[in-house]
């Protein structure tokens, strides 16, 4: 497929360490030779990186996402394989190769005036490349997990998604954003706002929305749309753990009893290094309870982790993050 790096063990060679009489998980991921051998896998579920953050800079944000697949797979493929892990359940595929377009990302002129929309055409060049990938696996009856990368990303998760069950599908989003910005250039605020555009997505239910960063057209958006609900953060914070996971059962039935994506953009975690990082937000742990319980339904399609930001002091600590999702989102499925 253009625009994809198919991985094999010679890829990830180096990247863990091997010790006497422990197995780590890189020894014993699954790997295919081309797509056409998704569906004789065994293994459920597929991961795959999408190392860029175009959209995230054509949304005015902070770049610096597209290094979190990276520092994910150093500290994944080092974790232990054992009963609880189960890595033969995952098929690692490589990556959507970003590198061209990065550079030309980087080379646009800032002060041009049509700045932000040529980074949104390289935007659009992704979705395509995105939504086509998401769209073979699901068709191979895998359930993909992606790494971000931007949040523009979910507009190509939620297109493969459908066009592959010939349906719309349903979104649950951990988020201290909408992303429901204007239809203008595609960007990591507007890819849900594409999304409803083209009518791929049914129900749409963002948990955890921050207040103080969402524009007053949003909320009289969504005040009146029967589709497009949300949980502000403000009020959560208000409940205690038990009553915050209600919460976001009750939120999850809306969704769960059809075809349905888990996005996670991980500005949503209280003081955790991503695109937009808060002081405020969910705890680490709370986030991985969110991941095990919407693991656990029959209709979940897809997990999308975005927004991450590791720098060299937090490369460790966004790594070991982003495999503790990993493996939650594997495990509750594989070990009831």
């Amino acid at each position: 497929m253009n625009g994809f790096k198919i991985y094999n063990h010679k890829t990830i060679e180096g990247l863990f360490t091997k010790r006497e009489g422990e197995i780590k998980f890189g020894e014993k991921l699954g790997f295919i030779e081309n797509l056409d051998k998704l569906e004789k896998s065994n293994a459920k579920y597929v991961l795959f990186g999408i190392p860029e953050d175009i959209g995230v800079r054509a949304n005015l944000g902070k770049p610096g996402a597209a290094n979190a697949w990276k520092a994910c797979l150093k500290s994944l493929l080092n974790v232990q394989a054992n009963q609880y892990t189960n890595p033969e359940n995952l098929i690692l595929l490589g990556e959507v190769e970003c590198s061209n377009l990065m550079t030309k990302a980087t080379n646009i002129d800032e002060a041009d005036p049509n700045y932000l929309v040529k980074l949104g055409d390289l935007v659009q060049s992704l979705d395509e490349v995105v939504s086509e990938l998401v769209k073979r696996i699901i068709l191979a009856g895998k359930i993909p997990i992606i790494i971000g990368g931007g949040h523009n990303n979910a507009y190509g998760n939620i297109k493969g998604t459908s066009q592959a069950l010939k349906k719309t599908i349903n979104i649950i989003n951990i988020d201290a954003h909408s992303d429901l910005r204007k239809l203008e250039h595609r960007h990591s605020g507007n890819g849900f706002s594409y999304a409803r555009k083209q009518q791929l997505m049914a129900k749409y239910r963002i948990f955890g929305l921050h207040q103080n960063y969402t524009p007053e057209y949003i909320f009289e958006e969504m005040n009146v749309s029967q589709k497009d609900q949300y949980r502000l953060f403000e009020h959560l914070m208000l409940l205690s753990s038990q009553e915050i996971i209600k919460a976001f059962r009750d939120e999850l039935e809306f969704v769960s009893n059809d075809d349905f994506g888990l996005e996670l953009d991980c500005d949503a975690i209280h003081e955790f290094p991503s695109s937009a990082q808060s002081p405020s937000g969910f705890s680490f742990n709370m986030i991985r309870n969110f991941i095990k319980i919407a693991s656990e339904k029959e209709n979940i399609r897809y997990l999308h982790i975005c927004e991450a930001l590791p720098t060299s002091q937090t490369e460790i600590k966004v790594g070991k993050a982003l495999s503790y999702f990993i493996t939650d989102f594997l495990n509750s499925k594989t070990n009831g």
